[in-house]
């Protein structure tokens, strides 16, 4: 109370009011000062709660935060439109390919499945296919004609049709592929990337600001694994988990956790695969209402993106990271996943 009168005295002689022949005036400004006091307590407390909690790596919930989503969307394999080959082995579920995406599975013997995704363009697009459950792919080429090719190994490097079947996808929107789980971006409900994304969110003021929180959270949590680099399988699958779990992975990996993470919020994410330089290569695009694409990102400086690739912003030396990207050209985009 004696710090209120205090304020309070303060403000009526700096603005001339005497409180004994201007009441009114005296009350507002006393209520002035009880607000300044409470700003000014609520910011100790602040503090201090912030020096005995140490740093966090989640950075806690803001009163005010963008719309964090809290239930997951998934691909649905509801049937309405499936066809399986005459074993029984392969069946391709596309009920929602105005949703952009189709969904194969396989439960035959066969150790070395491929998929092959022919786009609108002519692109086409390869992925290894595991048996046990079914296994989303995005129709990343827009509105157009799709052609789903099921290749079963039967030897000697060959190949033959197990299943193959025309798609014509009316896509409702060009950005809801780049909104789903798939199989290099493999996330649910109960994944640890997805309940680490909720807590970023929560923590985030708007999309951009949760952008930035992701791309730091990974880029400082995971480092790069030399030794699978070395030694990665022809058919690698990154899995977000995992790369999570372990802090470590190769740029596939960093892509892939990073896509998952911004997905599952609902904000379009890119996964690209392609070339940098003469290196095989992954990194993301992201989409922003006020800004649409924001091709390959690696940093945001507070006025504007520069190239953001997970992998390379992991790295200690900004500068050679800087020199190297320059204006984008050394990276060739091939995939779109």
């Amino acid at each position: 109370m004696q710090i209120i009168r205090m304020l309070s005295a303060r403000m009526r002689k700096r603005f001339g009011i005497n409180a004994a022949h201007d009441r009114p005036r005296s009350a507002v400004w006393l209520c002035l000062c009880l607000m300044v006091l409470c700003l000014m307590l609520s910011g100790c407390s602040s503090s201090s709660s912030g020096a005995s909690s140490g740093t966090a790596d989640v950075p806690e919930a803001l009163e005010e935060h963008r719309s964090t989503v809290t239930q997951i969307r998934m691909p649905e394999t509801d049937g309405s439109a499936a066809v399986s080959n005459g074993a029984g082995t392969v069946t391709i579920d596309y009920s929602h390919p105005d949703q952009g995406y189709v969904c194969i599975l396989y439960t035959g013997d066969s150790q070395q499945v491929q998929i092959q995704l022919c786009l609108p363009d002519g692109t086409v697009s390869p992925y290894p296919l595991e048996p046990g459950a079914y296994q989303t792919f995005l129709l990343t080429g827009g509105s157009g004609r799709y052609q789903v090719n099921v290749m079963e190994s039967v030897g000697d490097g060959r190949y033959a049709a197990a299943l193959s079947l025309p798609v014509a996808a009316q896509i409702s929107d060009e950005l809801v592929p780049f909104t789903w789980p798939s199989q290099y971006v493999n996330y649910s409900q109960d994944s640890e990337c997805v309940k680490l994304a909720v807590q970023l969110s929560d923590a985030s003021a708007t999309d951009l600001d949760y952008i930035t929180s992701v791309y730091g959270y990974v880029t400082e949590h995971v480092t790069y694994d030399k030794e699978l680099a070395a030694n990665a399988p022809v058919n690698y699958i990154p899995d977000p988990d995992a790369t999570l779990s372990s802090g470590k992975g190769i740029c596939f990996d960093y892509a892939s956790l990073m896509t998952a993470m911004l997905r599952c919020q609902q904000i379009p994410t890119r996964l690209e695969v392609g070339y940098s330089g003469t290196a095989y290569h992954a990194w993301i695009s992201v989409y922003l209402e006020e800004s649409g694409w924001i091709e390959n990102i690696i940093s945001f400086d507070g006025e504007s993106w520069t190239l953001v690739d997970p992998t390379l912003g992991a790295s200690n030396n900004a500068s050679s990271v800087s020199e190297y990207i320059g204006d984008g050209s050394n990276y060739i985009v091939k995939y779109h996943y």
